[in-house]
């Protein structure tokens, strides 16, 4: 999972040796989760490069409040320009996480005592196919082979599914609300007893809230108020200031609304009633923020929120559920394990006038195939006969 939160990357992957024979109870003890934080290159919201030209609309506009410079590199791809070592050196989004990834590698394999090859990578909910390839590409890049991309949400749900497996007696439906790391997303799905777990809808967004540092926002999810201290701000003078918890919902209300928003459009889209979720699950560290949970406890008409999981480790303990799965893990608790997605995107093609003709819409179940027949007018060409004259 490439995840970047504040001012370092928090890359956390999923690591799960092949026909490795530890019992799944034992998985917690054994996952490889760590944080690199930047020193000689700090890269914060990278993530949002990878598989996007640097004529993206929504490059052009982050890279106006990015604190590292980003050039246009061959194909129109964006390129991160850092100093290390003295020297400027430029790397693609896909490199600097193959760089991570690499780390990762060589962690894994120190604890393990064993070489790793296969990797379970998950991704936000909204990526569209050329980020997901994108990220693949960066673990190919660093020496591995990864056995699937799933979705953060998902993950987080399953993590939710095996730890309160004895109490779902019936089929549930569970909203996963996950904020944190530069991204948003909310899953709905549909857990039954058998352990198939159903992604009903899923939707998301590329920001999460204006930040005024991520320890500032911490502090403030336990406090209301902080100071924020900058030195050497200009011409060696310093900077301090009082930061309050009210100020900070002020400053993010718009981003709090927007989140909410998306939620509403899931549930439409999942065709489901508020009453209907059984579950709502937080994942990510900015679901510690008090207005956050408030907005979406007040759209549940005060229903409890479910915080039994560890919202930083959940969804890094579900991809290594499903890495033991498919590495054939024989622990019981993996053999009724069904995981069934949703396309995040819809697809089609371009047709006449540049209108998309869709052909397979959004959150449709996966794998599917869809047919459609289209007539073009295809104008008759004019041939000419030339005849050679010989002289």
């Amino acid at each position: 999972m490439l995840k970047m939160m504040g001012n370092a990357i928090d890359d956390t992957t999923k690591w799960l040796e092949k026909n490795q024979a530890a019992p799944i109870s034992d998985l917690r003890n054994k996952k490889v989760i760590t944080r690199l934080c930047a020193t000689s290159m700090k890269l914060p919201h990278a993530k949002r490069l990878i598989g996007r030209t640097f004529s993206d609309s929504k490059v052009q506009a982050d890279m106006k409040l990015w604190p590292f410079k980003v050039i246009k590199g061959s194909a129109d791809k964006p390129k991160i320009v850092v100093s290390y070592n003295g020297q400027k050196k430029k790397f693609l989004a896909e490199e600097i996480s193959s760089m991570i990834l690499g780390k990762m590698k060589e962690t894994a394999e120190a604890y393990l005592v064993k070489v790793v090859k296969d990797v379970v990578v998950t991704v936000p909910a909204y990526f569209n196919d050329s980020q997901r390839q994108a990220t693949k590409d960066a673990g190919t890049i660093a020496g591995l082979n990864v056995l699937r991309i799933i979705n953060e949400p998902t993950a987080a749900t399953i993590a939710y599914g095996l730890g309160n497996k004895p109490n779902i007696t019936q089929k549930m439906n569970v909203l996963v609300f996950d904020l944190g790391g530069g991204t948003f997303d909310v899953s709905i799905l549909a857990i039954a007893k058998n352990g198939t777990f159903k992604v009903k809808a899923v939707g998301g967004l590329d920001k999460e809230p204006k930040s005024i540092g991520e320890n500032a926002k911490r502090i403030l999810s336990s406090t209301t108020q902080t100071s924020i201290e900058l030195d050497y701000l200009h011409e060696g003078i310093d900077f301090s200031m009082r930061f309050t918890r009210a100020k900070f919902e002020e400053l993010n209300m718009d981003s709090f609304s927007k989140c909410i928003q998306i939620v509403e459009n899931c549930l439409n889209d999942a065709n489901i009633e508020k009453s209907s979720v059984a579950e709502i699950v937080l994942v990510g560290g900015s679901t510690r923020i008090p207005k956050v949970q408030q907005m979406l406890q007040e759209l549940f008409d005060g229903k409890e929120l479910c915080k039994s999981v560890n919202p930083d480790e959940a969804v890094a303990y579900g991809a290594a559920v499903m890495a033991a799965k498919l590495s054939g893990n024989n622990d019981k608790i993996l053999q009724d394990l069904l995981m069934l997605e949703v396309t995040p995107l819809l697809l089609g093609i371009e047709s006449t006038g540049k209108e998309m003709n869709v052909i397979i819409p959004r959150n449709t179940t996966i794998p599917t195939k869809a047919a459609k027949i289209f007539l073009y007018k295809w104008k008759q060409p004019t041939f000419y006969k030339y005849q050679s004259v010989s002289r």
